[in-house]
């Protein structure tokens, strides 16, 4: 049976039928915006529009886009699931390449697989789309039933938040996967001179020394805004994000026209820092900004300086975040560097319903003692923060 056979097609759960949708314009944007709870970014319906309408999923990607929505009798939209039909794990960040390969040893197919995600945004937030608490189950629940009735290996939900935990945590066959990122918090300070001052003295002269490093190359640093930025400076802002995947023998996730797209549908949510020499663009990080909180997402330099990633990617967004007021800089996925920068170790959760038993009973099995490496590994990570202990 075809694991895309169902797209656009409802189903019927116990109450209403659920569709699954492959082009998120097919809904309304405020039917859709008025789902989320909070103001990230990274869900609106103008974000992943811009992911699919640019061909940065869909096509060849092997993201294939599969929303799931369930309706009211009146045809009102009263949960919805962000998701996407996997050919592979790539542009992911929970990886789950072992379980991939134990189920090819095994004669087990394990893709096509379902996905609730972000594409290619390892960050925490809204993932179950609900009006309420009722909505939500009925939905989990009939799309459990999908991945069961279309012979697909799973259902995977990446970085939820507090309310998917909630409805996920000991609901039948759901697994919980532990992960950590390194997040930099606003503990009120006034300046970059005011966050130095809360570090020991030996960290506090490291960052002067890699700042002073970048300014004596004549780096200088200018924010934009989407609406801040002509085509020719959003080229070289792809050309840098490009060349960070070519260096590594990789194709980029995203295409040229997702940029353009994006800083029309919502120029108010980018932040984009371009490294100048003195007339001349050498480096950019982009950033989106939602609610409370920075987001660190991409960022590319055509030429090699000294220090200049650690400026460019951290010290920056920290200024950035505290000049704006902001309590929060994710800076993305990865990076004990970050952490001797004052950026605190976070736990993130992911959850998983795997459809064959013996697969289901492995990966429980190894989640336990993840779990507990995982929450080990936060708590020395949290020991060996920079700040002072007077």
């Amino acid at each position: 049976m075809s694991a895309l056979f169902f797209l656009n097609g409802p189903r019927q759960t116990g109450a209403m039928p659920i569709q699954t949708v492959s082009r998120l314009d097919e809904l309304d944007p405020q039917h859709w915006d008025a789902l989320l709870p909070d103001e990230q970014p990274f869900l609106r319906h103008a974000f992943l529009c811009a992911l699919e309408q640019s061909g940065s999923v869909g096509g060849r990607s092997g993201w294939h886009p599969a929303h799931h929505l369930l309706r009211g009798p009146a045809g009102e939209l009263r949960a919805a699931l962000p998701a996407y039909l996997k050919s592979h794990s790539y542009g992911e960040y929970v990886f789950d390449w072992a379980w991939a390969d134990a189920c090819q040893r095994a004669g087990i197919p394990y893709y096509p697989k379902l996905l609730v995600a972000v594409p290619f945004t390892p960050v925490g937030g809204a993932r179950l789309l609900a009006v309420d608490d009722a909505a939500a189950g009925e939905l989990l629940d009939g799309v459990v039933a999908d991945v069961v009735s279309d012979d697909l290996s799973g259902l995977h939900i990446n970085f939820t938040d507090a309310f998917a935990d909630h409805h996920l945590r000991g609901r039948a066959g759901w697994l919980e996967r532990l992960g950590c990122q390194f997040h930099w918090r606003n503990h009120g300070y006034r300046d970059f001179q005011d966050f130095l001052d809360a570090l020991s003295s030996r960290k506090r002269k490291q960052i002067r020394k890699e700042r002073e490093q970048v300014a004596g190359q004549g780096i200088e640093f200018q924010w934009r805004q989407g609406h801040e930025l002509d085509e020719a400076e959003w080229d070289f802002v792809y050309a840098c994000y490009a060349n960070t995947y070519r260096v590594r023998g990789q194709a980029p996730y995203l295409t040229r026209n997702f940029f353009s797209l994006l800083a029309q549908r919502m120029p108010e949510a980018i932040r984009v820092v371009l490294a100048m020499q003195g007339s001349r663009p050498v480096a950019m990080a982009f950033s989106l900004q939602g609610g409370d909180t920075l987001y660190g997402r991409y960022w590319g330099c055509l030429a090699e300086f000294d220090r200049l990633h650690f400026e460019t990617c951290f010290y920056q967004g920290i200024d950035q975040a505290i000049a704006a007021g902001l309590q929060r800089f994710d800076a993305g996925a990865q990076g004990e560097h970050k952490l001797i920068r004052g950026f605190e170790p976070v736990i993130t959760r992911s959850w998983h319903w795997l459809a064959h038993p013996g697969l289901r009973a492995a990966v429980d099995d190894f989640l336990v003692q993840e779990r507990g490496g995982v929450l080990a590994y936060a708590a020395e990570a949290r020991d060996l923060l920079p700040f002072r202990r007077d």
